[in-house]
């Protein structure tokens, strides 16, 4: 997104992703927590000419779904009849960005290359590539958008003042389907994020174009190490989600959840975002919150607004528009972090 951002300004921009091009890669079931794109979300998307593209491939969803113990199902809006947030595919969202940068006649890509080393006062990075050469580029200016493992922010953390804050949750997540019914229809009411909260745990879903949902359980590590047979998991089920069992199958349900594993959730936060005026760090790599406020792509991508907003604002001079980018974008971020981690409280127990 940022790639984009700059590209129209007239950078010329290089790309170093560590992974693979997505594009060409298998669909690995297990760590896409569907995503949630708002109002934040789409405004970054319009002002790069994308919001269109995105959002034709997303549902809206207006309400949550609750569902009870007793099985009952009770909504609650959002807002408005006009307002809603939409399920976007993690997958999709990822491969129609970088197209859309690909297209850019001031940008490359390289993919295979892994960060190793950066020199902030010169604006070097050193990279590795899948067949062991290293790369070395000198540059203007190094953007990190790697996420909440940041090999950039890693570089930073060996800078003096440099604050550094990193929590774990008590909670995994765990990654389930509820495929179409027998008619291949959607086996719930569609534009909704269906919730079973259960105050120590939850389940959510949301829908997808497939008709199908994705399901993400989330619940204390302990939790899940304390169903090790078949015989528990579905009694678990059968107890605490007695409307999923029929939705999940329990046969793909026991296949699923003893071929998977809980994995972790983290909330990072950090400051300052840059270093002098050679080095930033946007999204997750700044700022990774847990999923329970919907905003984690929201914000990483309205991050990107302000950041051009302050390269506007100083007419392209890092040396003023970086820490001005801080200095704006830091208190919005960490209240973000920290309201994620109060709703998840709120949410498990509607």
């Amino acid at each position: 997104m940022m790639t984009c951002y700059l590209a129209k300004r007239g950078y010329k921009v290089d790309v170093y992703e560590r992974r693979s091009d997505i594009r060409l890669m298998e669909v690995v079931r297990g760590r896409s927590i569907n995503l949630a794109l708002s109002c934040r979300g789409r405004e970054a998307l319009r002002a790069v000419g994308l919001e269109d593209e995105i959002t034709k491939s997303g549902i809206p969803m207006r309400a949550r779904m609750i569902h009870d113990l007793d099985g009952q199902r009770r909504p609650i809006p959002y807002g408005t009849k006009d307002q809603y947030i939409m399920s976007i595919d993690r997958r999709l969202l990822n491969e129609v960005l970088l197209t859309a940068a690909e297209k850019y006649p001031n940008v490359q890509v390289f993919f295979n290359h892994k960060l190793i080393s950066c020199d902030f006062e010169k604006g070097e990075a050193e990279f590795v590539n899948d067949k062991g050469d290293n790369v070395r580029i000198q540059v203007d200016l190094i953007i990190g958008a790697d996420g909440a493992f940041s090999a950039l922010r890693r570089q930073m953390l060996k800078l003096r003042l440099f604050d550094y804050e990193q929590s774990y949750i008590p909670h995994g997540y765990m990654e389930l389907n509820i495929p179409p019914n027998i008619n291949n229809e959607s086996a719930m009411e569609t534009n909704y994020l269906h919730i079973w909260p259960r105050n120590e745990f939850m389940m959510i879903a949301l829908p997808n174009l497939d008709k199908s949902f994705t399901t993400t359980l989330f619940m204390p590590f302990q939790m899940y190490e304390s169903l090790d047979t078949e015989e528990k998991l579905i009694k678990f089920f059968e107890d605490k989600f007695p409307d999923s069992i029929k939705l999940l199958g329990a046969e793909e349900l026991k296949k699923t959840f003893f071929a998977s594993k809980a994995l972790p959730m983290v909330s990072i936060k950090c400051k300052p975002y840059h270093v002098g005026s050679k080095s930033v760090i946007i999204g997750d790599a700044a700022h990774s919150m847990v999923p329970f406020y919907g905003q984690g792509m929201n914000c990483g991508l309205e991050d990107c607004i302000v950041l051009n907003d302050m390269l506007e604002k100083y007419n392209d001079d890092l040396s003023q528009a970086l820490p001005a980018y801080t200095e704006m974008r830091h208190p919005d971020a960490t209240a973000m972090c920290d309201l994620a981690m109060y709703n998840y409280i709120e949410v498990s127990c509607l």
